[in-house]
């Protein structure tokens, strides 16, 4: 499983999906960060193969910034998840 997380300004805890497959969260990547590269489309409607019904239209100028990584299982020896966004749980 892969996490895409869309961090907004302004907002302390970014947007995350999850896709099954590193193909289709490489592709979303590249979608949200041309988006961002662009400023077309204004929106982006992201969903999440996790949980279905997990829907989210972001407005692409309040993106900052866009991860994405493996989920794991395990977190590093501080207890924290991996990633820029690694925040206490």
């Amino acid at each position: 499983m892969f996490i895409v997380d869309v961090a907004l300004k302004n907002n302390p805890a970014p947007v995350s999906v999850q896709r099954k497959s590193e193909d289709d969260a490489k592709a979303l990547y590249q979608q949200i960060v041309g988006a961002i590269q662009s400023g077309n489309p204004a929106t982006v409607e992201l969903s999440c193969e996790q949980q279905a019904g997990k829907t989210v239209c972001v407005l692409v100028s309040e993106i900052a910034a866009v991860q994405m990584a493996e989920k794991s299982g395990s977190a590093t020896s501080s207890g924290r998840p991996p990633g820029f966004f690694a925040l206490a749980e």
